[in-house]
């Protein structure tokens, strides 16, 4: 018996700066507002019959509002459609956004260790850029997302 064949990708998400700058929390990135904008990219750019095929194994598996960094789930025949899709997403909410693919795996053990070591890097450099406004609320947040990563399973 042979399983669903999947890819995860290991995507960045880019807030648009001048958005950043005039609030405090511009759009919280969450696994709903991801999927819902990768969705409406593959139903406009691939019609009824593209999303239809895509939703098959599709699955927002991870995203840390802190670091913007997510782990996306597809099937391994419609990985490309899915991710062509993604590269054409140019807003979650109304806030502009643009999608960077950091790593592109067949098994989560390794897209897991791909997104920690991501999510390490980039919330060190979040810490320095934050400094002493950083609160232990928020390293505690970290903290469970970081967690949340090394539970991840199919």
């Amino acid at each position: 018996m042979v399983g669903f064949k999947n890819r995860y990708m290991v995507m960045e998400v880019f807030l648009d700066p001048s958005k950043d700058l005039g609030m405090d929390e511009p759009v919280i990135i969450t696994q709903f507002n991801l999927s819902k904008a990768i969705k409406d990219s593959i139903l406009t750019n691939f019609g009824e019959c593209g999303l239809a095929s895509s939703l098959n194994s599709f699955q927002v598996k991870y995203v840390n509002p802190i670091t913007k960094v997510c782990i996306i789930r597809v099937s391994r025949e419609e990985y490309q459609r899915v991710w062509a899709a993604i590269t054409m997403v140019r807003s979650v909410g109304n806030c502009p956004v643009v999608f960077n693919l950091l790593d592109l795996s067949g098994s989560i053990k390794a897209c897991k260790n791909a997104a920690l070591k991501c999510d390490e890097l980039k919330f060190e450099q979040y810490k320095l850029l934050v400094g002493d406004r950083l609160t232990p609320d928020c390293q505690l947040r970290m903290q469970n997302y970081l967690e949340k990563i090394k539970l991840l399973e199919h």
